[in-house]
């Protein structure tokens, strides 16, 4: 567990605080603080309001059945997600606004309205239809960026056919063990995406993941880089154009169950098979609809852009179910942040004037690493809200972020949830929470959360521990899909009928989160655990430093010593006297015992391409093994480049 160490007590004890603007609280969708006790003195009723928000072909019997530790909510209710991401906002002046703003890595780009996004709604999920899909088969879905992948996942939706995302980085090895678990019939790729001006073979990997014994009867193919023309297996592959060309412009929407499977999304366990998170219909949507609308004070005229990709639960939930549940103005895009050059985003926030901008801190990081003269270049004063996602951020890099590219205007709702929780769960309102750099701050109205023991007290303000949530929330995960016994293993056996989330918390004196990392990511130094956040955050904290990843490696004295790999700010230049500054840095920041026994500098750190670092295969460069699988790595050379320059000579 993460212990409450002299090392976090330090290292959290943050003085700078953001209250809200006079501006921006009067504009706010909600500034009435209130509204945390009412929600706890009736989370039922509350989620309730924001389900009522929504379309339902027949209105619940039960809000809420809780049988630990399986949920049901909105019990009896009839919906469709598609139905209440497009046809609803057909019957308003919303028709003709923009639903989806699509941006190519080449420069291509494509407005849909919500209009324009219902017809290739329909047509598509026509021509699934055509090729025997119906309600209950699960579809596979295995895209680039493109505005296929929320047009498929909202047909899928609207026949009630669960879909199951794969995202595009994963290799066929992956993509063919998430096929066979959810038994899927038909899966839909496309010839190539396009990453850093190279194309990404999606159409070779998705053959090589359906030879031999396979599922898998039809396979979509969208036609992105005209690189697979020779591919396509006759009988079996079908281009999408051809499948919707003479599709009727119209398709009826199930009326699904409020508990009926809306999507299952595979989660990567370091053992054992992926596990397939099921989330259901109503529950979910209420979950994603309220927090979207809450925590990024979305307005009428907003240009939402969530950078995330939507293989992962983050695209899932606000790039495509959550805006479009609102009506909003999403922005896609469908290449890397540093093509053709450095400033890529600020240019696509410029172009499209958006003013919501939700993204991950190690995006943040590489940002603050390649300097401040690529945002400069742009106008960016659209911006009026930003968001953190997918890790703990630093405070600096909070700073960095709030100044830099907000202006020092614009609210940074730090958000804590994971593809379990389905929707935001630990997050600032911006209207109404003083923010600090680094915490979370406080748990959306309505759900219950706690940091306790390793025997599951409570630690209370300024205590160290487990983060759990006590209650059920709406858009939690029902189960793993085929696989109930793993469900209640993983997440319930650990304290009863709580929810165990896997991560480490503090809770400050004034009752503010602070998310320490996964509870995996603690080294344990002679008898003294400290979290890897804690490490990393001390050397970012100093000037010089743009990123850094720390893990534990094998210690004859120490049972595990503690090893940073750093990236360094462009203008500054790696010797052993940085070393040893960084190293007396971090021990007077958080303490001696927590000093680095070695650094290497890093040009860059290998990550996946939704951007987390993989320590993984960091411990295996500092311990001299073999690399694991680094098929889901942005680019597979970073990880090599530190193997030949720290590991081992054997």
């Amino acid at each position: 567990m993460v212990e409450n160490t002299g090392g976090i007590e330090a290292l959290l004890h943050e003085d700078r605080t953001f209250p809200p603007s006079e501006e921006f609280r009067k504009q706010a969708n909600i500034s009435d603080p209130n509204v945390y006790e009412e929600a706890r003195r009736d989370p039922e009723a509350f989620w309730a309001k924001f389900a009522e928000e929504l379309d339902w072909f027949k209105k619940w019997d039960k809000v809420l059945e809780w049988n630990p530790p399986f949920a049901k909510w909105f019990v009896g209710g009839k919906l469709n997600v598609s139905y209440n991401c497009l046809d609803r906002h057909l019957k308003s002046a919303r028709k003709n606004k923009a639903a989806i703003i699509w941006e190519g890595e080449p420069g291509d780009w494509a407005v849909y309205t919500y209009r324009d996004l219902y017809r290739e709604v329909c047509k598509f999920a026509n021509g699934l239809k055509s090729l025997g899909v119906k309600k209950g088969d699960r579809v596979t879905i295995y895209l680039p960026m493109v505005p296929e992948l929320p047009i498929a996942m909202l047909a899928c939706a609207r026949i009630g056919a669960p879909h199951s995302v794969v995202f595009g980085g994963f290799s066929a090895e992956s993509l063919r063990d998430r096929i066979n678990d959810s038994q899927s019939r038909v899966m839909i790729t496309a010839d190539g995406g396009y990453r850093r001006g190279n194309v990404v073979p999606l159409k070779q990997n998705a053959d090589d993941s359906v030879t031999g014994e396979t599922p898998v009867e039809h396979v979509v193919v969208v036609r992105r880089t005209g690189t697979a023309d020779d591919k396509m297996m006759s009988g079996r592959d079908i281009w999408w154009h051809d499948l919707v060309a003479d599709q009727p412009l119209t398709c009826e929407p199930e009326h699904m169950d409020s508990e009926d499977m809306l999507y299952m999304l595979y989660t990567s366990g370091t053992t054992g098979k992926p596990k397939g998170i099921v989330h259901t219909t109503g529950g979910y949507l209420t979950g994603t609809y309220a927090t979207t609308k809450w925590v990024f004070d979305l307005k009428e005229d907003d240009v939402y852009w969530c950078t995330a990709d939507i293989g992962w639960v983050t695209g899932h939930s606000y790039i495509v179910y959550g805006p479009l549940a609102n009506g909003a103005t999403s922005v896609m895009y469908e290449g890397s942040p540093d093509y053709p050059d450095r400033d890529r985003f600020w240019s696509i926030v410029e172009k499209y004037a958006c003013t919501i901008l939700y993204t991950a801190p190690t995006a943040i990081r590489t940002f603050m690493r390649w300097g401040e003269e690529y945002p400069a270049k742009h106008d960016m004063s659209s911006l009026r809200l930003l968001g953190s996602v997918g890790e703990p951020i630093n405070p600096e890099a909070w700073v960095w972020y709030w100044q830099t590219i907000g202006g020092g205007r614009c609210p940074v709702v730090d958000t804590w949830w994971q593809t379990e929780t389905g929707s935001i769960l630990i997050t600032p309102l911006p209207g109404i929470t003083t923010l600090k750099p680094g915490s979370a701050t406080h748990t959306f109205p309505g759900v219950e959360a706690d940091v306790l023991d390793e025997a599951g007290n409570s630690v209370g303000p300024g205590g160290g521990g487990y983060l759990v949530l006590t209650k059920p929330w709406p858009a939690m995960l029902r189960n793993i899909y085929g696989d109930p016994e793993r469900f209640k293993e993983t997440y319930w056996s650990k304290y009863p009928n709580i929810y165990f989330a896997g991560d480490g918390a503090k809770i400050d004196e004034e009752g503010y989160y602070w998310l320490l990392g996964r509870v995996d990511d603690v080294i344990n130094v002679a008898a003294h655990r400290v979290s890897t956040m804690e490490v990393e955050s001390a050397l970012v904290d100093n000037p010089k430093v743009a990123e850094a990843a720390c893990i534990g490696r094998t210690d004859e004295i120490k049972g595990q010593a503690i090893v940073a790999f750093v990236t360094i700010k462009d203008n500054v230049t790696a010797s052993d006297a940085l070393i040893a500054e960084l190293k007396q840095h971090v021990a007077t920041k958080i303490g001696p015992i927590c000093r680095p026994d070695d650094i290497y500098f890093a040009a860059e750190l290998p990550k996946t391409r939704s951007g987390k670092i993989m320590r993984r295969l960091l411990r295996d460069v500092a311990e001299g093994r073999t690399l694991g699988d680094t098929t889901t790595l942005a680019d597979p050379a970073v990880v090599q480049s530190l193997k030949e320059q720290y590991g081992d000579e054997d």
